[in-house]
């Protein structure tokens, strides 16, 4: 026994020996990841093998590439090799806990832009177990060090490493036959990273998506006006007509979009302890002046708030890697409902309690054609007002009384809310509801948060009847996007009521709320299958606002004959007959998988044909900024030269603009300030 360990240890010692053992080490470390951290879905034996071997090919090419090195450099460099290919399973996993998507080169181009309270979100999704992804590698140092393994210093001839070098290219070229084998068209259909990860391996989806950040950065530089040609034949071909009894209904009303931050749909109506989590907001959705969507989804991808932002104000999806707004939002012509409005006698202001950096809003808001831009240099700033990713939302939408009142009217007005935000914290003093009881410290302090930002709205809808602009207003108030990420199944299955959840229901899971609420209006729950793309059509049509000539991919949610096929981002879709997730078709009313007849096949290839168009065309318009190359009749291009958000220059501009105009909540009290008549019983300010 003791010649066998030798003999072995002998190996070992050899170049060829120790790297196949740190490559053996890392297929094993990087399998486990598959199985224990990311939700991949491989389904049956060709899945499965693809998923158990496809770490090992790029091991081989990039591990291979020390063997053409001397002596202890090249041991140093597979460690050094290991150290960063571990560092990006790390980085994988730990993001794919919270975001349930794989880091793009996009995602981390825009980190900075993101940057503010990151730090404290990363510290905690991380688990000290993530960590274990080093720890062969120090066992390798340490087995190097004490000389148990030792170095091999005779020279490796180079036609053996090309070998290796060539056999891994062989394996990859395999491997990628028996994925497309199994999946048809991996790499040009799909909009889903699972599928790349699953099928090929991180190391291939890092270098595809190095291909497609090229490839965009390419395909703006060579766009020009004849790429339009396509994009304006299938919004042709989709466009409906607006609901008659809705269209115009609420022309020349100010509008408020109440960005409600990470909140699902499931709180409506739901109770802890007996108790309403959300007692106004339930009260607001069931209001017979309140036009309630309970399909409607959120479609956002990577992105996340910035994917909403973008698809409520110009209709024009998120991409499928990073934020859009972080990359193209300076640089790209945009025909936004800012700027659609304000070119129709609106004020457009946007206000936020962090800094306006945060998604590059201070940049992109002027592509978009945002007067106003009201950030944290806004705002009063302590210590305690602040939590999380900035102003508490009491806090918050208090101080932006002062604002909106100084607004000429007609205005459209977007606050973001922050506090139910990830990691849902709140100090002790704010706390006054239950949290529940799964055992998930992520999901149990959800209805917290969700509860506080419950309160604030009723704070502020308070202060809006007092001076005279809630009868006067359009108040629509959305989920930006999940709070409770797929990643967390058995939680999820509690707060439904359900022993487990499936994929099915993990998508009825992302369901946000959508209200639109004005004083007359006719309102009730309204069936329809939709999501955030939707919105701008919709808002411009109750508006009256003419918008046949825009580029907006979205329909109006109250028109009669819309298309009720809800797109994500990564190809699935929902609709009110056939939902698609990953490879299965369910039938929506009942949950359940469906085997399709060959008529259901057709059908439901229709709706994945009608998904994956509108989202290549969409993503055509923001890669070729081709909105430089169209104008609709009546709007005119943005400027971004002429706005500032500057502190001192910006209220001035206001200052002049409610003087010169008289409408604004202010002068209608003769110049006497509202903020007084806001109530909030947020203890900070006590």
């Amino acid at each position: 026994m003791a010649n066998f360990i030798k003999r072995k240890m002998g190996w070992l010692n050899t170049r060829m020996g120790f790297f196949l053992l740190i490559v053996v080490l890392f297929w094993i470390k990087t399998y486990i990841a598959y199985q224990t951290e990311f939700t991949l879905g491989a389904k049956g034996s060709v899945q499965q093998f693809l998923l158990l071997i496809n770490p090992l090919p790029a091991a081989l090419l990039v591990f291979g590439i020390a063997l053409y090195f001397r002596g202890r450099l090249a041991y140093w460099l597979m460690l050094i090799i290991d150290v960063l290919e571990s560092t990006w399973i790390f980085a994988n996993v730990v993001y794919y806990r919270e975001f349930s998507d794989f880091l793009s080169f996009g995602i981390m181009k825009g980190s900075a832009d993101v940057s503010n309270n990151l730090g404290k979100s990363l510290a905690q999704i991380t688990h000290l177990y993530d960590f274990f992804v080093y720890l062969d590698i120090l066992i390798l140092i340490v087995l190097l060090l004490t000389h148990v393994i030792r170095i091999d210093p005779r020279p490796f001839k180079r036609r053996y490493a090309f070998t290796l070098t060539v056999l891994s290219f062989g394996l990859m070229f395999a491997e990628f036959g028996m994925a497309n084998a199994d999946r048809s068209g991996l790499l040009t259909r799909t909009f889903d990273n699972n599928y790349i990860v699953k099928y090929l391996g991180l190391n291939e989806y890092a270098a595809f998506n190095a291909y497609q950040t090229q490839k965009e950065s390419a395909t703006r530089a060579s766009a020009n006006a004849s790429d339009m040609k396509s994009v304006l034949k299938y919004l042709k071909q989709n466009r409906v007509s607006p609901n008659v009894s809705y269209y115009g209904k609420e022309k020349g009303k100010n509008v408020f979009i109440i960005h409600l931050e990470s909140f699902q749909q499931f709180l409506l109506d739901y109770k802890v302890d007996g108790k309403e989590v959300t007692p106004n907001l339930n009260k607001f959705y069931h209001s017979q002046n309140t036009l309630s969507f309970d399909n409607f989804y959120n479609q956002v991808a990577q992105g996340k708030t910035s994917d909403a932002e973008m698809m409520l104000e110009n209709s024009l999806f998120g991409l499928p890697q990073g934020s859009a707004m972080t990359t193209y939002g300076t640089q790209n012509t945009f025909q936004a409902a800012p700027a659609i409005l304000s070119q129709k006698g609106y004020s457009t202001a946007a206000f936020h309690g962090d800094v306006p950096s945060f998604w590059n809003r201070d940049n992109t808001y002027k592509s978009w054609g945002y007067q106003y831009f009201f950030s944290s240099s806004y705002y009063t700033q302590k210590a305690s007002y602040s939590i999380g990713y900035g102003l508490k939302d009491k806090i918050f939408l208090k101080d932006s009384a002062k604002y909106i009142e100084q607004l000429p009217q007609p205005f459209y007005a977007k606050l973001i809310t922050l506090t139910n935000h990830y990691p849902y914290e709140l100090d002790k003093k704010n706390v006054d509801f239950p949290a529940t009881k799964t055992g998930d410290k992520t999901v149990d302090p959800y209805v917290q948060t969700a509860h506080y930002l419950d309160q604030a709205f009723a704070e502020f809808m308070t202060y809006l009847k007092k001076v005279g602009l809630y009868k006067n207003s359009v108040i629509v108030a959305y989920g930006d996007h999940y709070g409770i990420s797929n990643n967390h199944r058995p939680a999820i299955a509690q707060l439904l009521g359900k022993k487990s959840v499936t994929n099915f229901d993990l998508a009825e899971f992302q369901k946000v709320p959508f209200m639109i609420h004005a004083t007359g209006l006719k309102g009730g729950i309204n069936h329809t299958y939709g999501g955030e793309i939707d919105v701008l059509p919709t808002l411009l049509d109750l508006l009256g606002v003419k918008n046949t000539d825009t580029i907006q991919f979205g329909q109006d949610l109250l028109a009669k004959d819309r298309n009720q096929t809800v797109a994500f981002r990564n190809g699935n879709f929902m609709s009110p007959t056939y939902s698609k997730i990953g490879g299965t078709v369910y039938d929506t009313k009942t949950g359940e998988p469906v085997t399709l007849t060959a008529a259901q096949k057709k059908t439901v290839d229709q709706m994945q044909n009608h998904v994956t168009t509108e989202l290549s065309l969409s993503d055509r318009v923001i890669y070729g900024d081709l909105l430089r190359f169209y104008t609709p009749k009546g709007f005119t291009k943005v400027k971004r030269s002429d706005f500032t958000y500057k502190l001192k220059p910006a209220m001035e501009r206001l200052a002049e603009a409610e003087k010169e105009e008289k409408t604004s909540v202010l002068a209608k009290h003769d110049g006497k300030s509202t903020v007084s008549d806001y109530k909030t019983d947020a203890p900070e300010l006590k």
